[in-house]
């Protein structure tokens, strides 16, 4: 219950802060008031930090962390396809993957941005936990990617990888890899950076 809540609140809290941020951000402290473990006092931690923050700030805020540099992008599959062909097929895994668990996300974003990804795991948490962890190098990319960049947000992922197993040396390797490279160019039929021995698959258990 604990993880499923974790995965709730930072996806709503990952989500743009519009209008009805106050209310949203009052909803998501008081979800996690008493809630144990230190992924909800990570959360705690961002609440606090930007509850004086005003809506049109925060959101300019967000814009400059998020939609300026491709290095924090919420969108998992940029961090091992970019802009190359392969990422179509991604893509559609993650909207299969919605469908056969029968979840239809909204349209109007694509299906590996990482709110959606939080709030599929939160209501499919098999399955949606196998896919965070499937794409583990990402979230480790965007959390050090943000706590170089600075602001709270880094919280709000950092508790995310708190959540799912340990990452296995091959997934640190990775990501440390696309961290020093940069997300990869267009390659049609080439890696995009240097293969890596497979993961030995983890067992999902709750914290």
């Amino acid at each position: 219950m604990t993880v499923t809540a974790v995965h709730q609140a930072a996806s709503l809290l990952l989500s743009h802060p519009d209008e009805d941020w106050p209310d949203r951000l009052r909803l998501v402290s008081d979800c996690l008031d008493g809630l144990p473990g230190a992924p909800a006092g990570l959360l705690r931690g961002f609440c606090a930090a930007v509850a004086g923050t005003p809506p049109l700030e925060l959101s300019a805020r967000y814009v400059a962390t998020f939609d300026r540099s491709h290095r924090r992008t919420l969108h998992l599959t940029y961090y091992t396809d970019g802009d190359t062909r392969r990422r179509g097929a991604a893509l559609l895994r993650w909207r299969r993957l919605y469908q056969d668990h029968g979840w239809q996300p909204p349209d109007a974003e694509l299906p590996d941005f990482l709110p959606l990804a939080l709030e599929f795991a939160a209501r499919c948490p098999r399955p949606g936990r196998a896919a965070l962890q499937e794409h583990r190098a990402a979230l480790e990319l965007l959390r050090l990617a943000l706590a170089d960049h600075g602001g709270p947000y880094a919280a709000v992922v950092e508790a995310v990888c708190a959540t799912l197993p340990g990452a296995s040396p091959a997934d640190r390797a990775a990501a440390l890899r696309l961290a020093r490279s940069g997300p990869p160019a267009e390659s049609v039929g080439l890696l995009p950076f240097p293969a890596v021995p497979p993961r030995v698959p983890l067992p999902l258990e709750d914290l």
